[in-house]
């Protein structure tokens, strides 16, 4: 089960944290691989390091908030592929207010980074998909997404994040008449290279021995079975669902 041989995954933020984990995690189950992100000489080494699996890998400079950026990797895509199996938008970065000090600034840096680039990419290579009448769309949201929380402000992150659940849902109506099915993955607090410091400190630990269930954050490799499991055949009646991979932070 889940095998990804010949398929083509597009993931952005491939350069680094949960996009990069999934990327080996794609290569691994035999897929095929097109890398997004703005830091080309990073997605490169990746490159590299996949293609000695044995899997084909196109790396594409992309900044996903620039319209002309994604299509141009689409068409990149394409030509290579001439296909485009599954999509992870797992792209985004947000400025952490709270509602009473965030800018009209920082306000939409987040939405365009967190929510607009997700509509503008899954839009470029959906339509490549509907060729196909095949895909598999899997957006990285966030347990934000779904709650508050009283350990940081950010509101405008949680406005994106809710926004990428309910986009999910719509998408995976609109598709599902293309065989193309659109799932969300909520992550919780996840070990990358920008949050293990962080995570690691004592305050954060007596944290989450409180508020998250399994009384830890996720460590790297956590969050690929269920990308996989999304991205797969065997998972071809599952769409409009949303994934929490949280250590039961929701549900508490």
């Amino acid at each position: 089960m889940f095998d990804l041989t010949n398929r083509v995954a597009v993931i952005t933020g491939a350069s680094s944290g949960l996009g990069k984990q999934m990327a080996k995690a794609f290569a691994e189950q035999g897929a095929n691989l097109v890398l997004m992100a703005r830091r080309i000489e990073r997605l490169e080494d990746l490159k590299k390091e996949l293609e000695a699996k044995g899997i084909k890998c196109l790396a594409v400079k992309c900044d996903v908030t620039s319209t002309a950026d994604i299509e141009n990797a689409a068409a990149q895509t394409e030509k290579t592929f001439g296909k485009v199996d599954i999509l992870v938008n797992c792209a985004g970065a947000s400025k952490d207010k709270g509602v009473l000090e965030m800018t009209d600034e920082e306000w939409s840096f987040t939405i365009d980074t967190d929510l607009t680039s997700v509509f503008k990419v899954t839009r470029s290579f959906a339509n490549i998909m509907k060729k196909n009448n095949y895909g598999r769309i899997i957006n990285i949201a966030s347990m934000y997404g779904l709650v508050g929380n009283t350990a940081i402000s950010t509101v405008a992150y949680h406005s994106s994040k809710g926004g990428v659940v309910n986009f999910t849902r719509a998408v995976a109506a609109e598709l599902a008449r293309y065989n193309i099915t659109c799932n969300a993955i909520c992550p919780g607090y996840f070990e990358t290279e920008l949050t293990k410091a962080v995570l690691d400190t004592a305050e954060f630990q007596e944290f989450a021995k409180r508020t998250v269930p399994l009384q830890r954050y996720g460590k790297e490799g956590e969050l690929n079975a269920g990308a996989i499991f999304l991205a797969s055949d065997e998972a071809s009646y599952v769409t409009g669902s949303i994934l929490t991979i949280d250590g039961g932070y929701t549900c508490v």
